[in-house]
């Protein structure tokens, strides 16, 4: 073994010559892929444990619910005994790893959130799964909210800023574009879907610090964040969107470190096809900026899906190091996959690589990592090796009492709710409400008592003759006051029955 940090992810069969990957290498990304039982979750856990016991720490997203093991030393097992003894490994040491779990929804761990702000309409689209034009009026209501200096941090901050710039539209119009009633009200309609789900719980603060995932214990060794994933693959636009926008404030926020001897953050990015279905051409651009560009901050990003052509091409050349597990070849359309998955790696005069992609068995994979060169090595056939954690989740006790003990207990768990665009919009509209001057009120009609009733005085005796100018005069008159009078009456009528007397117009809030 050279001083260079590595990790041993298993042994060729023939000649059990150690396959591992070099950490100086680790931040050019890499790729798990195989079908379905074919050990990829095995080899996340290797890797991820393996990152983790050299000070590198490691997020990854627990999509299936058997990650919480991570956290607990391996437990007696024949077949990973039957592994051991086959790779001549004698010195085996189950052992737990320092583990900090997570959830959106607050149930199996930190509850984890961000801002509206934070988020962005790019991604915010995607998750809201808006058309073009619907982004354009979302794009410019975060500017108008940056430029009016109102903050966007949840749900209700959003729809109140939506509500307002639909209000006043003709007066923005000029400076900012058109703003469609229509778009607006779609916008409004999947914000409603997005809380009925319970994602609305996503937004709000205290906000992730990036620093929370970055940590390392007291003995050294990188903390492992492990993400409940279960209940959001029940919205798999929500699981992507939040996964894309953490390794996009990974991008934005962490320094540049150039070429470094080990990765600050290792990033496993699970059922990693559902990020690249139906993306449109502007979020493409932004994954492949992310993984182009992210590993000079010294974090490596390691997909996980069934199929290497899940993975855009411009992101799988990014991809140096490289783990397949077995693919089966049943359909034409198999086959091609098989083939296409072959082609991807360094070839190996030893190895019929398209064959061995459909013999390999359960936890064994086809594995090409980069030399300290930067070269990819020939493709070996692998025996993984099995994890020194528990394979499988922890015991629900178990997982209680380590969420307890975690040193961020307390941090996130009551949210905060500070004065932001829901509380000032709100406060503007009570303020031109108390400056608008009082309406008029309308001047009662006086009944006096029968008794008390003032006395006319006696009209003179006989009636005096009208001329032809008074008589129209009063003619036109009655036919005015009795017009009037109608709907006057109607009015009052309406408004005390809820007829037809008018609707009254709904305020903001």
């Amino acid at each position: 073994m050279t001083d260079t940090p590595t990790v041993l992810l298993g042994k060729t069969p023939d000649d059990l010559k150690d396959v591992r990957l070099n950490f100086p290498m680790a931040n050019r990304h890499g790729l798990i892929s195989g079908a379905t039982g074919t050990g990829k979750t095995v080899t996340l856990q290797v890797l991820a444990e393996g990152f983790a016991r050299q000070g590198v720490s490691v997020f990854m997203a627990d999509v299936k619910g058997d990650l919480s093991g991570v956290a607990d030393p391996a437990k007696a097992n024949p077949k990973v005994e039957e592994r051991l003894k086959k790779l001549g490994i004698g010195n085996f040491q189950p052992r737990g790893n320092p583990a900090v779990f997570w959830d959106i929804f607050g149930e199996k761990g930190h509850p984890l959130r961000t801002t509206i702000s934070e988020l962005g309409p790019l991604l915010l689209g995607r998750l809201l799964n808006l058309n073009e034009t619907q982004e354009g009026v979302l794009f410019l209501t975060f500017k108008v909210a940056d430029d009016q200096g109102l903050l966007l941090l949840d749900l209700k901050d959003l729809r109140a800023m939506l509500a307002w710039v639909s209000e006043h539209s003709d007066e923005l119009q000029s400076t900012y574009g058109n703003i469609s009633a229509a778009s607006v009200g779609a916008i409004q309609r999947q914000l409603l879907v997005l809380e009925k789900s319970g994602a609305d719980r996503f937004f709000g603060e205290p906000a992730l610090r990036l620093e929370h995932i970055m940590q390392k214990d007291f003995s050294g060794n990188g903390v492992i964040s492990v993400l409940e994933a279960g209940h959001l693959m029940q919205d798999p636009r929500v699981y992507t969107t939040f996964m894309l926008y953490l390794m996009s404030e990974l991008f934005e926020n962490l320094p540049e470190v150039g070429d470094i001897e080990r990765p600050k953050l290792v990033f496993f990015f699970d059922e990693a096809h559902l990020l690249f279905n139906a993306a449109s051409p502007a979020l493409m651009e932004k994954i492949e900026q992310v993984v182009r560009l992210i590993r000079s901050k010294g974090v490596g990003i390691y997909f996980v899906t069934q199929n290497p052509l899940d993975v855009s091409e411009a992101v799988l050349g990014q991809l140096g190091n490289r783990v397949q597990h077995a693919l089966r070849a049943f359909t034409p359309k198999d086959q091609k996959a098989v083939r296409a998955a072959a082609e991807t790696f360094r070839p190996n005069p030893k190895i019929d690589t398209e064959a061995a992609i459909t013999e390999l068995g359960v936890g064994e994979a086809l594995v090409s990592v980069l030399d300290m060169e930067g070269r990819p090595t020939p493709v070996e056939r692998v025996l993984i090796m099995p994890p020194e954690s528990q394979l499988g989740p922890l015991t629900a006790e178990t997982f209680q009492e380590r969420v307890a003990r975690s040193p961020l207990a307390g941090v996130y768990d009551q949210a905060v709710d500070r004065e932001s665009a829901y509380e000032m919009l709100k406060k503007k509209q009570e303020e031109v409400l108390q400056q608008a001057p009082p309406p008029k009120a309308p001047q009662p009609e006086t009944f006096w008592p029968k008794e008390a009733a003032p006395k006319a005085p006696p009209a003179p005796r006989g009636r005096p003759r009208e001329g032809i100018g008074e008589a129209m005069a009063k003619s036109a008159a009655r036919s005015i006051g009795s017009s009037m009078g109608r709907q006057v009456l109607r009015g009052i009528l309406g408004s005390i029955f809820g007829g037809g007397g008018g609707r009254s117009r709904g305020g903001l809030f």
